[in-house]
């Protein structure tokens, strides 16, 4: 029988991104290995660990050892308060991602990926990696994707400035369907319109916080509209939904609690998937 092609679909979310470690574990627990990722701001990160190489373990080890101040370290200019570029340093976040994913090259991989990210100025949803732009350095292409609005600094791609790919693709299931799947393996760890209120309010200006909660309905939006065109595509689909907090991009002390919870929702959807009498 011929290998079903799984393209694995992986959101943004910040910190609930660890929720796709977990995932990913699970997927492999039923011997099933993606044949491309797709991802988007820090589930493009964790997608980038794994098509290097990393295994469950080394990942795990890796995304468990940053803390916040690895993410989201202040920017002096955020002392200028509504006239600052952004609130926090781009630095710390890019060594970050070089601490996570060992490869630095796109052609380094040893699975395809494609990364997000968004034209600041023209609004184009442009594709990095596999079917896209491969010439750009790996980090450079990972923050670029994780340069949220007002958070961080926009990335440079060429003479580009990018912002992070969930302005327009936070569940970039459109993207993966250029990759001619056989199954869709989506990891939703983005804002959702169901998440759970945050036990408690991050440190952060109310104007900051009121900014988080726009950017979290619209986003929230998005996914559920891309989610129904695809239900009409005809591709099986396996949507892997983690429980979730509002307002928890920088919940560090949760990364843990994230990965398991990817790992039983992952699994939960993927025994439905196999009991419905998929290969």
């Amino acid at each position: 029988m011929k290998p079903i092609r799984v393209i694995a679909v992986f959101s943004g979310g910040g910190a609930k991104a660890a929720a796709h470690v977990g995932a990913i574990e699970a997927l492999r627990e039923i011997d099933i290995t993606p044949a491309h990722y797709v991802g988007t701001s820090m589930g493009a990160v964790v997608a980038a660990a794994f098509a290097s190489g990393l295994s469950y373990p080394d990942v795990l080890k890796r995304i468990t050892s940053i803390d916040r101040g690895d993410v989201a370290a202040l920017s002096l200019g955020a002392l200028l308060g509504p006239f600052a570029s952004s609130l926090l340093q781009a630095a710390p976040l890019r060594r970050t991602i070089g601490r996570l994913v060992p490869a630095r090259q796109f052609d380094e991989l040893g699975v395809p990926l494609t990364v997000t990210t968004v034209d600041a100025q023209s609004g184009e949803l442009l594709l990095l990696g596999a079917g896209g732009r491969v010439h750009v350095p790996l980090v450079d292409a990972l923050y670029a994707s994780c340069a949220l609005p007002l958070y961080y600094p926009a990335g440079r791609i060429g003479d580009r400035a990018c912002i992070d790919g969930g302005m327009r693709a936070v569940l970039p299931l459109d993207v993966a369907g250029e990759f001619q799947p056989d199954m869709i393996f989506a990891v939703d760890a983005g804002p959702s319109l169901y998440a759970d209120p945050a036990e408690r309010e991050p440190v952060f200006p109310a104007l900051v916080r009121a900014h988080s909660a726009a950017l979290r309905i619209l986003m929230a939006a998005q996914v559920e509209q891309e989610v129904a065109r695809w239900r009409n595509r005809g591709v099986p689909m396996v949507l892997v939904r983690p429980q979730r907090q509002q307002q928890a991009t920088f919940a560090l002390d949760s990364v843990v609690t994230y990965v398991e919870e990817g790992y039983r929702a992952a699994s939960r959807e993927l025994d439905r998937w196999v009991r419905g009498g998929r290969p």
